[in-house]
């Protein structure tokens, strides 16, 4: 049956598979609310680039009857004043007058009636004044362009803010667009649309852009209901639901069909780890130029109750990432101890070689668990080599200085496995200070039968052997591979050409067999120099 943990992945990953489900809604709103808003900023800056047109043509018509009119109310005046307006499209008419509102003069020869709807404005950089005002029977308030003429009359020119009604400017808007034009202070000139869409709506989100005419003192704002434009991505909407569902339907059943492959080992790791299922193993280590046994590498299986074996390689990754790995490691330990403390009573030589992971060197317990464990016992210290293993850089390197430096100061010796692979850059080599380096089996695979050079491999050797370390080959399976090794000053080696991973007692047996009682360098050579 399942562990726990099994049930936790699995709602997990039901979870994670249909988060983009859930994600489309928060996406398309996002993508809604910039594309929208966009449309809405264009339309705002057209108008407002209308209203700013209609000024200054209304400026330059007005600027143009009076540097062409040494006086006003002439014939020639008029004149000017018709031409200007038929070669513009914004001039609708022009007034004399004096500053009390009486009128001498219009274009078209009748009473102007328009009414002002705010104060004199100044424009930037201008002579001219601006005032808004209602002209006549026209629907939308128009800009009344004011330019004193002495000191007693002023002349007036009149160009439309919009085009024929306030509607108009909701030409090409979605239907519940308002727009409205003010001026900088705020005093509002026209709305289009719902007056009451820029007051408080109890919580409905809008769409809301401004835009300035210019350096006019006047500024457009406009607004739009998001529930309206977002009304109008609906099938997208659906499309990207439905696509959704389907992806994350694959995703669900694919990870189903892992499970129920890989059975979950690793999530009953912790219980595997209480009731002492994890086993080490031990890798024999040969010394090439004697045939003796060098010592070992304690790996780790789990022996199921089912009598199944897991290989690491199911379970190590998750022991790293929960921090089990330092339970598991102490496990062993005390494993080891209890395995080999007679065999290294009897052979002072050998050497115990114990992986520890990158947690191990940021919780630096592991040096007092080493000196509880090991302390007093029949393995020495000495005896000791801990490895450096390549599945996670070492993230805080003081920190992993200060547990090998630990190790050191019990006698233990630090090795970098799996040298030239992986995390391990080459520069660890020697700012950790290691005294063994194991040269990863894709290395020794290069060597075949008749090869005589391997560059990388050459490389690694001459460069271990100049930083005065020693070097452990791993991944040995041929006698090609051990001459090979051993021509270039290799002097242990490890791999299915000696024996693979074995139990305590087997592994005692293969001990006791090479070495006899303690004779480390008297075996006979396993590898012939034929």
């Amino acid at each position: 049956m399942k562990s726990k943990y099994a049930n936790v992945l699995m709602l997990l990953a039901a979870i994670a598979a249909f988060l983009p489900v859930m994600a489309v809604d928060f996406l398309l709103d996002s993508y809604v609310r910039v594309k929208e808003r966009a449309v809405l900023q264009n339309a705002a800056d057209a108008i407002a680039s209308n209203v700013q047109t209609g000024a200054y043509d209304a400026i330059a018509s007005l600027r143009r009857v009076l540097a062409e009119s040494p006086s006003l109310c002439t014939p020639s005046f008029i004149a000017n004043v018709h031409k200007q307006m038929e070669q513009s499209l914004y001039l609708r008419q022009v007034l004399v007058e004096n500053y009390n509102g009486v009128q001498y003069c219009d274009a078209l020869g009748k009473e102007v009636s328009y009414s002002v709807l705010s104060k004199p404005l100044p424009i930037p950089n201008h002579t001219e004044t601006l005032e808004i005002a209602r002209l006549g029977g026209l629907a939308a308030p128009v800009l009344k362009v004011m330019q004193g003429f002495g000191d007693a009359r002023k002349v007036s020119a009149f160009a439309p803010m919009v085009a024929s009604t306030p509607q108009s400017v909701l030409a090409g808007l979605k239907p519940t667009t308002t727009v409205r034009l003010s001026l900088a202070d705020g005093t509002e000139v026209m709305t289009a649309g719902d007056p009451n869409a820029f007051g408080d709506q109890g919580g409905t989100e809008f769409l809301t852009v401004e835009s300035f005419a210019g350096e006019l003192p006047l500024r457009v704002n406009a607004t739009v209901p998001f529930a309206i434009v977002r009304a109008d991505y609906s099938d997208l909407d659906a499309s990207f639901t439905v696509l959704c569902c389907l992806m994350c339907g694959a995703f669900l059943a694919l990870a189903l069909q892992y499970v129920r492959r890989s059975d979950l080992p690793a999530f009953d790791l912790e219980r595997a780890i209480a009731a002492g299922e994890l086993k080490p193993y031990y890798q024999p280590v040969i010394n090439l130029r004697t045939g003796a046994l060098a010592g070992c590498e304690v790996l780790c299986r789990w022996e199921k109750k089912n009598g199944e074996v897991v290989s690491p390689g199911a379970f190590i990754d998750y022991a790293e990432v929960t921090g089990l790995a330092v339970p598991m490691t102490v496990s062993l330990m005390q494993q080891v101890k209890a395995d080999l403390s007679e065999l290294c009573r009897d052979m002072p030589d050998i050497k115990v070689s114990i992986n520890l992971f990158e947690g191990h060197f940021r919780d630096g317990n592991v040096v007092e668990d080493v000196q509880t464990i090991f302390g007093g016992s029949s393995i020495s210290f000495r005896q000791l080599v801990f490895e450096i293993t390549e599945r996670q850089p070492l993230s805080q390197l003081q920190a992993a200085n200060s547990v090998i430096a630990g190790l050191h100061a019990l006698g233990c010796r630090v090795a970098m496995d799996d040298a030239g692979t992986g995390h391990s850059n080459l520069a660890y080599m020697q700012t950790l200070g290691v005294d063994v380096i194991k040269i990863d089996r894709v290395f020794t695979e290069m060597v075949k039968e008749g090869t005589t050079q391997v560059p990388v491999l050459d490389g690694l050797i001459v460069m271990a052997h100049d930083l005065g370390t020693e070097i452990v080959a791993e991944g040995v399976e041929t006698e090609a591979q051990a001459l090979y090794l051993r021509a270039r000053g290799v002097v242990h080696a490890q791999g299915y050409l000696f024996a693979p991973a074995l139990r305590v007692a087997p592994f005692r047996d293969l001990a006791r067999a090479l070495n006899g009682a303690g004779k480390v360098e008297t075996a006979r050579p396993a590898i012939s120099a034929a």
